[in-house]
C-alpha cells in the first residue's frame, strides 16, 4: 500500500459538479489571477468586495453537495412521491400530448433552450421565425389580425388585457366588467393588479346583459369557467356602443371549431397555449397569449416579432416596436413586462406546425366527443347537466353530493373539480379515453356504453356558433407534417442561431451561465410534468417538496425570513415585492407613503413595476462613478420623509460595482420610515459573500434564470421569487385555489399558478443541491475574477467606464466605446454585428450606458473561451484603428456591412477588404458559424409593421 493511494470514500463519487459547472481549470485559474493581480480568489474577494458588506466567516447551512446521479436520484424519489391520477379538473390546465419529435428536439435541445432573446436579430432567425409562427397561429385562431410572442400566463395576459383597454379607449370610467363565468384565478389576478391602479372591478354574471352604468372595458370567457359556450355578439355590440372596448379569454384549441371573437368585434382576445403540447406542470411555464384588433397593436404589451428586410433586400426578422418595451420608457410603460415564454411558444407553434389545421381540428372534435357522449351518458343516468352548449367542460348539478361524488372519482384514479356542494366540474381533453368516461360515470353512479352513446349523441358546439372561416393556411402549418420533415425544419431553425451550445454569450445583467444536463433532465419526467396546479396537495408531496427545499435554500442564500416562489418572472418577482411595501405600510397606518425612490441607472422594469404598484416614481441621481449619489438621495429622503415608501437598487450596481456605501443608503431610507428593495438581478455576484438580508435590504426578487441556472429560452421561462424579512413575510402573494401557497394575508396572486412556473424549479433545486455551499461561493468569485480579467485584458482597447475603490468591478463590466464613435464613427452597433462574423454573440448594448458594451462572461466559461472573445474585441480595436487611418472608407469596412453572410461573399465583391477579411477575420478557424442575414433594416419594419407570417409568394421555407 502506497501512501500516497486516494482513499475509496474519495473516488466513490467521482468529480465533484462543481468542477464541471465551474469553467477555468485550476492552471487556467492561476492565469486569470495573475492578470488582475492578486494571488488567490480569497485575496479578490477581499479587496473587491467593500467590508462593509462582506460576510467573511459565512458559514450556510445547505447540505453537502450531490453527485449529479445523486441529485438525480433524490429527484427520482421526490417526483415518486407525486400522485398523477388523471387530471379533468380544467381551469386552464389540460392534459396534452407533446410529440417525441418536439420534446426531444426543442423543450430539450440546447440549442433552443440556451439561446438569449432576440436582440441581436442576425444570428436569431430561427427563434424568430418559430415565434412568427406562433403570431400567426394565434392571430389565426383569434380572428384578429396582431399577436405578440407570447405573455407570461393566461391570467396576467387578461390583466394586462384590462390595462391595455384603459389606455387604447376612449372612455374616462374607472370601471371595468367581468363576466362572473371567468376562472376563479383569473378573476383573481386582475383584482391585484386592479386595486394599485384604481380600477373598479365590477364581477358579473353576463348573461343577464350588461350591468348599468359606465365601464371602459368588458372581459368575457369563450367558453366560460363553468364550460358554456355563449354568444357574446350582442354583448360586445352593447359594449361599444356605450363607449366600452371589449377583451375575451377564449380557448384556442375551441378556435378550430367556434366562431373566433375577432369576427365579432372583440378588441383584444387573450389565453394559454399550454393544451398546445406544454405539458401542465403543476402550474407553468407556459406561453400565454394576446391578440389585438387594428389600431391596438402599439398599445401590445410584450414583445412582437415583425418582418423586414436586411442590407441585401432579403427577408428578415427581428423584434418589433422595441420602443414601447419597459425597459425603454420607465415609468411611462405600459406595462412591467420584460421577457416572454419564448420556449414554451417555440413547442406550441411547432405542435401547430406538426399537426397542420386538420389534425388541430381533429383533436378539438374528439376532445368534443369525449365531454359530448360523457354528458349525455350523465344526462341519461339522472344527473343534471347545466348548460346544453359546451366544448369540453362539462358542470353537473347533484345537490350535496358534489364532494362525494369528486372523492369517489378520486378513488378511482381521477380528479374531476368541485365547483360547490352542489356542483362538479369534468374537462376533457387530448389525452382522455373511453375508459375515463366509463370512470366518471362509475363515480356518479350511472353506467353506459360509450360507442352506443356515441351513435345517438349529438355535438353540444351551438349551431350559430361553428367556425366557418380557414385558419393556418400558411405554407409553414402544411409543409412539416412527417417527423422527418419538422426534424429537419426544427434543425435549419437552430441552425440560424448562436445559443450557449455554440458561443459564449457575454451578456451583462443577464448571466448567460451553464444549465447542466443533470439540472435539466427531470423537467420532462411525467411526475412533474403530468401534475394539475390546483390537484389536492396531497398529490403532490414531491414537488412541494422541492418548493419548501428551494424556499429554505434562497432564503438562507439571502439572509431573507422567507421566500415567495409565484413570481413566474423578474418583472413579476418586482410587482410582488412592491405590493408587500405596500401593503406593510398600509397596515402600519401609513397609506399616504407611495414615492419609490430609484436611480437612474435602474433597469426599466423598477419605474415600471413602482407604477404598476400605484407608488409615485422619483429618480435618484448617480455620480461619476456610477455609484448612487448620496448628496442627491439625501434630498431626496428629505423632501419625500412623509411620503417616502420605499428606494429600488440593484446590488453590486447596475454599472457593474460593488458600492461601498449601500449600508449607508439603506439607512438613510429606513431613518425616513422607508422600506429597502434590492433588485436581485446581479446575485451572482454576492452567493456567500454577502446576504442582502444582513446588510439592510427588506425585499429582493431573485432571478433563477440567471443565478440559479433556469436556461433563458430565447427570452423565456424566467422565475422571479421574492424573499422578504420577517415584517413583509404576511405580505406575499397567496392564492384562491391552492390555500398552502402563501399566507392568509397576503397581497393576492400575482400569478396564474400558485407556485407559478413551478415544473422548471427542479433546475435550480439541482443546482443548490449540486454545488453545495462552498461550490456557489467558488462560482460567485469565478464569475468575479472572469470579469475582473476581461477588464483588465480590454482596458487599454476599450476603457472600463466604471470600477470600484480598489480599481476592480464585480461580475460585469462596461466598456467604452463613446470616443471610438466620435473618432471614427463606427457604433456598438457595428462591433456587436462584427462579432458575429466572429462566431460570437455580442454583450449588452447600450445598457446601463448609451454607447457602452457591458460584458459579463461569468463562471462556466473556461479560460480559451473567454480569450477567444478579448481576441475578437481586440481584432475588432485593430479594424477601428484601420478605418481611422483611412485604410478602409467609414462607410464601407468591415463593420459597417457587418455581418456578413456566404451569399454576400460569393457574389459580386466590391469592397476594399478581402473576402477573408470579411468572414474569416484575423484569421478565426473553422468551425464556421454563417450568419443567416445581413444587417436588418429594423426602422423599415417598424414603419410597415408585419407582424406575421409573410406572404406565401415571399415564404421560402
Amino acid at each position: 500500500m502506497t501512501s500516497d493511494r486516494i482513499p475509496l470514500a474519495a473516488l466513490e463519487h467521482g468529480t465533484p459538479f462543481a468542477d464541471r459547472h465551474v469553467g477555468p481549470r485550476p492552471a487556467e485559474l492561476a492565469r486569470i489571477l495573475d492578470v488582475i493581480g492578486v494571488g488567490s480568489l480569497e485575496e479578490l474577494a477581499h479587496r473587491a468586495v467593500p467590508e462593509s458588506i462582506r460576510e467573511g466567516d459565512l458559514t450556510l447551512s445547505l447540505p453537502e453537495p450531490a453527485t449529479e446521479h445523486g441529485a438525480l436520484a433524490e429527484l427520482r424519489a421526490l417526483a415518486a412521491r407525486n400522485t398523477t391520477l388523471t387530471q379533468m379538473i380544467g381551469l386552464g390546465y389540460h392534459g396534452t400530448q407533446t410529440p417525441p419529435v418536439i420534446r426531444r428536439n426543442v423543450l430539450e435541445s440546447p440549442a433552443w433552450y440556451t439561446a438569449y432573446t432576440p436582440y441581436q436579430p442576425e444570428i436569431s432567425q430561427g427563434r424568430l421565425e418559430a415565434l412568427l409562427n406562433f403570431q400567426t397561429m394565434v392571430a389565426d385562431l383569434a380572428g384578429l389580425p396582431t399577436a405578440n410572442a407570447s405573455m407570461l400566463d393566461e391570467s396576467t395576459a387578461a390583466a394586462e388585457a384590462m390595462t391595455l383597454l384603459r389606455r387604447g379607449g376612449r372612455s374616462k370610467s374607472p370601471r371595468f366588467v367581468v363576466d362572473a363565468d371567468t376562472y376563479p384565478q383569473t378573476i383573481a389576478v386582475i383584482e391585484t393588479r386592479a386595486e394599485p391602479l384604481g380600477i373598479e372591478l365590477v364581477v358579473a354574471d353576463l348573461a343577464d346583459g350588461l350591468p348599468e352604468g359606465e365601464f371602459y372595458g368588458v372581459l368575457l370567457s369563450y367558453p366560460g369557467a363553468s364550460g358554456a359556450v355563449r354568444d357574446h355578439a350582442a354583448l360586445i355590440a352593447e359594449a361599444h356602443e356605450r363607449g366600452a372596448k371589449v377583451a375575451v379569454a377564449a380557448d384556442l384549441l375551441a378556435l378550430t371549431l367556434l366562431r373566433p371573437p375577432g369576427e365579432v368585434g372583440a378588441d383584444v382576445v387573450v389565453g394559454t397555449t399550454q393544451r398546445f403540447g406544454v405539458p401542465m406542470g403543476f402550474g407553468g411555464p407556459h406561453a400565454g397569449y394576446m391578440a389585438v384588433a387594428k389600431g391596438l397593436e402599439r398599445q401590445l404589451p410584450g414583445r412582437l416579432v415583425g418582418v423586414s428586410t436586411d442590407a441585401d433586400g432579403a427577408l428578415a426578422y427581428r423584434l418589433a416596436l422595441q420602443t414601447r418595451e419597459q425597459h425603454i420608457r420607465r415609468e411611462k410603460a405600459t406595462s412591467n413586462i420584460c421577457t416572454a415564454q419564448v420556449l414554451l411558444a417555440v413547442v406550441a407553434s411547432m405542435y401547430a406546425v406538426y399537426h397542420g389545421p386538420d389534425g388541430l381540428r381533429a383533436i378539438a372534435t374528439r376532445t368534443h366527443r369525449m365531454a359530448a357522449v360523457l354528458a349525455e351518458g350523465l344526462r341519461a343516468g339522472g344527473v343534471e347537466v347545466v348548460a346544453d352548449g359546451f366544448f369540453d367542460t362539462v358542470t353537473l348539478r347533484v345537490p350535496g353530493r358534489a364532494a362525494d361524488v369528486v372523492a369517489a372519482a378520486r378513488d378511482l384514479g381521477v380528479n374531476l373539480r368541485l365547483t360547490d356542494a352542489d356542483h362538479v366540474g369534468v374537462t376533457t381533453d387530448e389525452t382522455t379515453t373511453r375508459a375515463h368516461l366509463e370512470l366518471v360515470w362509475r363515480a356518479f353512479g350511472v353506467s353506459g356504453d360509450v360507442d352506443a352513446l356515441d351513435l345517438r349523441t349529438a355535438d353540444a358546439l351551438p349551431a350559430a356558433l361553428l367556425r366557418e372561416s380557414a385558419y393556418l393556411t400558411h405554407p409553414v402549418f402544411s409543409a412539416h407534417r412527417s417527423e422527418t420533415a419538422l426534424l429537419r425544419y426544427l434543425r435549419a431553425l437552430s441552425d440560424k442561431d448562436v445559443a450557449l451550445d455554440r458561443s459564449m454569450i457575454p451578456l451583462g445583467s443577464c448571466t448567460m451561465k451553464l444549465n447542466a444536463t443533470a439540472e435539466m433532465e427531470p423537467i420532462t419526467w411525467p411526475a412533474f410534468a403530468d401534475l394539475h396546479p390546483f390537484a389536492p396537495a396531497d398529490q403532490a408531496e414531491g414537488i412541494l417538496r422541492v418548493v419548501a427545499d428551494l424556499e429554505r435554500w434562497l432564503a438562507e442564500l439571502t439572509g431573507y425570513d422567507a421566500v415567495s416562489l409565484q413570481p413566474n418572472a423578474g418583472s413579476q418577482g418586482e410587482f410582488a415585492g412592491l405590493l408587500a411595501i405596500r401593503a406593510y405600510h398600509r397596515s402600519q397606518g401609513h397609506g399616504e407613503r407611495d414615492v419609490c425612490l430609484i436611480p437612474s441607472s435602474a433597469h426599466g422594469t423598477n419605474a415600471a413595476s413602482a407604477v404598476m404598484a400605484g407608488m409615485r416614481v422619483a429618480v435618484v441621481k448617480c455620480d461619476d462613478s456610477g455609484n448612487v449619489d448620496l448628496d442627491h438621495l439625501r434630498l431626496m429622503v428629505e423632501e419625500h420623509k412623509a411620503d417616502l415608501a420605499a428606494i429600488m437598487i440593484t446590488y453590486p450596481s447596475t454599472h457593474g460595482v460593488y458600492e461601498d456605501t449601500v449600508r449607508e443608503v439603506c439607512g438613510l431610507v429606513h431613518d425616513a420610515g422607508g422600506q429597502v428593495y434590492v433588485d436581485g438581478a446581479n446575485l451572482n455576484a454576492l452567493i456567500g459573500l454577502a446576504r442582502y438580508g444582513k446588510f439592510g435590504s427588506d425585499v429582493s426578487h431573485l432571478n433563477l434564470h440567471k443565478t440559479f441556472c433556469i436556461p433563458h429560452g430565447g427570452g423565456g421561462p424566467g422565475v422571479g421569487p421574492i424573499g422578504v424579512r420577517e415584517h413583509l413575510a404576511p405580505f406575499l402573494p397567496n392564492h384562491p385555489l391552492q390555500p398552502t401557497a402563501g399566507p392568509e394575508t397576503g397581497v393576492g396572486p400575482i400569478s396564474a399558478a400558485p407556485w407559478g412556473s413551478a415544473s422548471i424549479l427542479p433546475i435550480s433545486w439541482a443546482y443548490v443541491r449540486m454545488m453545495g455551499a462552498d461550490g456557489l461561493r467558488r462560482a460567485t468569485l469565478t464569475a468575479v475574477a472572469a470579469a475582473n480579467y476581461v477588464a483588465r485584458v480590454l482596458d487599454e482597447h476599450y476603457p472600463v467606464l466604471y470600477t470600484g475603490e480598489g480599481g476592480h468591478v464585480a461580475h460585469e463590466c462596461i466598456l467604452d466605446l463613446r470616443p471610438i464613435t466620435k473618432a471614427t464613427g463606427i457604433t456598438v452597433d457595428d462591433v456587436a454585428k462584427r462579432l458575429a462574423d466572429y462566431g460570437l454573440h455580442a454583450p449588452t448594448m447600450s445598457f446601463p450606458v448609451a454607447g457602452t458594451l457591458m460584458v459579463e462572461p461569468t463562471e462556466s466559461e473556461d479560460l480559451a473561451e473567454i480569450d477567444r472573445f478579448c481576441d475578437a474585441m481586440i481584432a475588432i480595436r485593430r479594424e477601428i484603428d484601420q478605418v481611422a487611418a483611412g485604410d478602409w472608407p467609414r462607410d464601407d469596412n468591415p463593420l459597417v456591412n457587418a455581418p456578413h453572410t456566404a451569399a454576400s461573399v460569393t457574389g459580386k465583391w466590391d469592397h476594399p477588404y478581402s473576402r477573408e477579411e470579411a468572414v474569416f477575420p484575423a484569421g478565426t478557424a473553422a468551425p464556421k458559424v454563417w450568419p443567416p442575414v445581413r444587417r436588418i433594416d429594423g426602422a423599415k419594419g417598424d414603419r410597415n409593421l408585419v407582424c406575421s407570417c409573410p406572404p406565401i409568394e415571399a415564404f421560402s421555407g
